[in-house]
């Protein structure tokens, strides 16, 4: 067997590992967001992430900086994936992407079923998974979840990732500056000509990131965009390294050096900043409130329909395999935790109302509540839910 095939399975496991770990420490962070955002100290909490620490406020700092470094890493899972992964053939794609499509569409349109005009530029905010919140969640179940729906939820929330970085490209850009997005242009193209050259070193791939990240932060486009353009052009191939012969490649190198900092200072600081809603200064009516409602009902309710609907018709009609030793049970209350979109829904949310600080609590009120019942709600299923054998579909001829 080649060190592929036995690299794989290590990096998907511990892909999953750090992504159950990052998402208690998540959870900790929203918590105690919410608690300070509800305290005497929410006033000067929120006079802290809005003082300018040079050229940006605190927050635009932790929102396009520091989240820049976590779309670095989702970009480098998605290649990783993709090229040499869960994603690397199309029979393994079929089912978390017809999953992941329909997790996306439904969500929105429950949304958008409740908002119309300016209100309707929150359609994308229920259609995201946050992966590290799920995968937080199932974590706590142990054994009781089989490898192949854990594996199964993480290809669903890379493809969510992938889809969403694409509705921030194309439907949360503002005015582009010309001259900086050509300044942009030329730094990618420099990365690329790093990669064409056999380039291995990270350094230099590094620095150019920092210019391309400003050059993107300047043209208009959201600058966490630089960190996934930074990634696609990172190598993978393997170079051989360590005497032991395994094989290390500069994508490898640097996911590993990621996620580490990501998982347990990146994300917690943006929960820690932007999960602090003060639920109890906010007027009645915005619990019942359009955009509250469509986000909860559109995470809580449209994931079910979209992952478990489109899933379960996938497999009816032959387009795929179920996981393996799984139950429909267990595959709902999957789709369940797919309902939880703390970190990319309210990081859509700040796109989708950047003037409308009433907006913007409406909507994280409603993704903390669409969330959190999501995630009660899914573990108490997949608590209760009988370890059972998937029925396996037979694949059509024109998709083998």
């Amino acid at each position: 067997m080649n060190q592929k095939a036995h690299a794989r399975p290590s990096a998907i496991r511990r892909f999953l590992e750090a992504q159950s770990s990052a998402g208690m420490v998540l959870m900790a962070a929203a918590v105690v967001a919410l608690l300070i955002a509800n305290s005497p100290l929410g006033p000067s909490y929120d006079a802290i992430l809005h003082a300018y620490v040079g050229p940006l406020s605190l927050g635009h700092w932790i929102n396009d900086a520091f989240m820049a470094v976590f779309f670095l890493l989702v970009g480098l899972e998605i290649k990783r994936e993709v090229l040499d992964g869960q994603l690397s053939t199309w029979p393994r794609r079929i089912l978390p992407g017809i999953a992941a499509a329909g997790g996306m569409i439904v969500p929105a349109l429950i949304y958008l079923a409740f908002n119309r005009g300016p209100t309707a530029a929150g359609w994308a905010i229920p259609a995201a998974t946050d992966i590290a919140f799920a995968l937080g969640v199932i974590a706590l179940l142990g054994s009781r979840v089989p490898a192949s729906l854990r594996i199964f939820l993480a290809a669903l929330a890379i493809i969510d990732d992938l889809g969403a970085v694409a509705v921030i490209a194309l439907f949360y850009t503002a005015g582009v500056s010309v001259p900086d997005l050509a300044g942009a242009g030329v730094a990618l193209a420099v990365l690329i000509g790093f990669n064409r050259l056999g380039i291995r070193r990270l350094i230099p791939y590094l620095l150019v990131g920092v210019v391309l990240w400003v050059f993107v932060l300047r043209s208009g486009v959201h600058a966490t965009l630089a960190g996934v353009m930074l990634a696609f052009t990172i190598p993978m191939t393997c170079t051989p390294s360590r005497p032991d012969g395994e094989s290390t490649s500069p994508l490898h190198r640097l996911e590993h050096a990621l996620h580490l900092p990501v998982g347990f200072f990146v994300l917690p600081v943006f929960g820690l900043a932007n999960a602090a809603v003060p639920v109890l200064g906010l007027p009645a009516g915005a619990f019942t409130a359009p955009v509250t409602v469509g986000v909860a009902l559109g995470l809580l309710a449209g994931k079910v329909v979209g992952v478990f609907g489109f899933a379960t018709l996938a497999v009816r009609f032959g387009f795929a395999d179920a996981p393996a030793h799984a139950g429909r049970l267990q595959m709902l209350g999957v789709a369940l935790l797919c309902g939880v979109g703390f970190t990319m829904s309210i990081f859509i949310t700040l796109l989708a109302f950047p003037e409308s600080a009433i907006l913007q609590s409406e909507a994280k009120l409603g993704v903390l509540a669409g969330s959190l019942l999501a995630g009660i709600i899914g573990y108490v299923v997949l608590r209760v839910a009988a370890p059972g054998v998937a029925e396996r579909a037979r694949p059509r001829s024109n998709l083998s």
